[in-house]
């Protein structure tokens, strides 16, 4: 039991030194993301244009990638701006986990705590909404081709979904990165509250593949093993930390600031 006592103590030091160093690598990255996002997506594009193509074109097919690109950083500074630290303006007036037996205590309290803050094992959760940004664009760049005006109706609709989608989630994920690195009290709805605009998406785009007969069976075929991977991915994470965010002590004290009687 010692053992364990100690190697939980260890994990936890090294993981609150690492979210400690979160912010300050995120911002030195900031340009270096944009700049190879950038790139990479002028080499994908590069190959849909064909030659001399319309600014109109060139507009419709760059633009989704941009936004994609700047996504996360917008919400970062949205959500920075709005989640102050030691901030208590977004904390639910309904207390919907009731789950357990807990006493409530005092801000300041909580605060002092040494199982407050993102540390420990929801240090790793931290850390996997912030990856999951760059996974998910990274799927897009490689799994979705790039679209022109001149392509066909159901892959100009599929391009744009799904373009739309990795934008919005990475937006949704970074600003559910900064209320939890900030102990937002909200931060446990708002990443539930994504997983589920996540599992829309995912059938609004299966509906889009199913509407257009004009779709190739192997492009279907292909859409929907990748669909039904985004949606195993989302039920994954919500068996997993679903009941963490339930039943954590560090959780339940760092978000919902009380304590396990």
């Amino acid at each position: 039991m010692q053992f364990i006592a100690r190697a939980s103590r260890s994990f936890d030091r090294k993981t609150r030194v690492l979210v400690s160093k979160l912010r300050p690598t995120i911002e030195s990255a900031i340009p270096w993301w944009i700049v190879t996002w950038l790139v990479l997506s002028a080499w994908k594009v590069s190959g849909a244009l064909g030659e001399g193509p319309s600014g109109s074109d060139v507009a419709y097919t760059v633009l989704p990638y941009l936004l994609i690109a700047l996504a996360p950083v917008v919400a970062l500074r949205l959500a920075e701006s709005a989640f102050t630290d030691r901030s208590t303006a977004w904390t639910p007036r309904t207390r919907l986990a009731r789950i357990g037996r807990w006493r409530d205590v005092a801000v300041e309290t909580a605060r002092e705590h040494r199982l407050f803050g993102p540390v420990g094992f929801l240090a790793s959760l931290t850390i996997g909404m912030l990856l999951n940004v760059v996974l998910r664009s990274g799927e897009f760049l490689l799994a979705v081709p790039a679209i022109g005006t001149a392509a066909p109706d159901w892959a100009r609709a599929l391009f744009l979904s799904m373009a739309f989608e990795t934008m919005a989630m990475n937006f949704l994920y970074m600003v559910c990165f900064v209320m939890a690195l900030r102990a937002v009290p909200a931060f446990p709805r708002m990443l539930v509250a994504t997983w589920i605009v996540d599992l829309a998406f995912q059938l609004r785009t299966a509906t889009i593949v199913g509407s257009h007969e004009a779709l190739p069976p192997d492009v279907a075929i292909a859409l929907t093993g990748v669909l039904q991977g985004n949606v195993q991915k989302v039920c994954i994470s919500i068996f997993i930390w679903l009941p963490y965010l339930l039943l954590s002590k560090r959780v339940n004290l760092t978000y919902r600031h009380r304590l396990a009687r």
